[in-house]
């Protein structure tokens, strides 16, 4: 009789935890009936706010306002003694950039930077939409259709669009829904173009004296393809700037100051307006621009 109820009392024990076990299991499940779809939306809305770049690093990051960064001449445009940056000049991401429709839309110079005959450097970050890279056209007293003039940031994915012009393709085969760092170097004789701080393609040149009669940033003047996409951090240098300074500029970022301001000649950061920080006057005509805020949403830029 003992035997018998020690075995008893060994299976009534084993049930307890079975019994404890499937009690867990229903109360899981109880709340899993009762806040699973409270669970399920709010993974929904973490997951949009995500995608919107709520949780981007940049989100965070301090912005400049228009204008944050900008050269002082004491001496007044285009002198170069005792000239130095004034403002809010690290590197910080700026609160605007320039929107460009890709029809109706550029920013005119009336009357342009004055310039050297030779040596020029032209750099700009660049996010082109689709097909063509339409940005800027330093024009002289040729045509497009004539040539021999010096065309600058008008490029595309497959080709020339005027003739008789330099053309690289350097954006062939690149993806297109991305920031990009765009330079390029005149020198009187070898022209080159830098991505991302790295050469991509250089051509030997001739051209006739440089003349600046205007320029327009975000379509050519001459031969229209209006740019569709956004354009930051414009600069235009009389001279031309050596592959270390190109790579000190792509570091810097897309808020980054110049990096020579004696021979610097015009800077339009596009962070809100078309203003010329350089100190020497070029301040740009905004036709059908737009200045957006939530641009660094797919500003995704990491140093090499």
């Amino acid at each position: 009789m003992r035997v018998s109820k020690k075995k008893l009392l060994g299976k009534a024990s084993t049930k307890k935890p079975l019994r404890k076990a499937s009690a867990k299991a229903q109360s899981a499940m109880e709340y899993l009936m009762t806040y699973g779809w409270a669970i399920l939306i709010i993974s929904v809305v973490l997951a949009a706010l995500f995608q919107l770049g709520v949780f981007n690093p940049m989100t965070f990051a301090p912005k400049a306002p228009p204008g944050a960064c900008q050269v002082f001449r004491p001496n007044g445009p285009y002198t170069t003694s005792f000239i130095n940056l004034e403002g809010i000049c690290s590197g910080e991401l700026p609160q605007y950039i320039a929107l460009f429709n890709g029809q109706n839309s550029y920013i005119s110079i009336s009357s342009g930077p004055i310039l050297n005959y030779d040596p020029v450097t032209l750099s700009a970050w660049v996010y082109p939409i689709g097909y063509t890279l339409g940005m800027i056209l330093l024009n002289t007293t040729r045509s497009c259709s004539t040539g021999g003039y010096l065309r600058w940031y008008y490029y595309e994915l497959n080709g020339a669009i005027c003739s008789n012009s330099a053309q690289f393709n350097i954006f062939y085969g690149e993806p297109q829904s991305s920031w990009y760092y765009v330079v390029e170097t005149y020198d009187g004789n070898t022209q080159k173009l830098y991505i991302n701080g790295n050469l991509v393609g250089s051509n030997t040149l001739s051209i006739t004296p440089l003349v600046t009669q205007g320029m327009n940033i975000g379509e050519s003047v001459f031969c229209g393809q209006p740019f569709n996409g956004s354009i930051a951090n414009v600069q235009i240098y009389n001279t031309s700037l050596s592959a270390n300074e190109i790579q000190a500029l792509y570091l810097e970022g897309i808020g980054g100051a110049p990096i020579d301001l004696q021979h610097l000649v015009a800077w339009w950061p596009l962070n809100g307006n078309a203003n010329d920080y350089s100190g020497n006057g070029n301040n740009g005509q905004i036709n059908n621009v737009n200045f957006v805020s939530n641009w660094w949403n797919r500003y995704s830029y990491t140093p090499p």
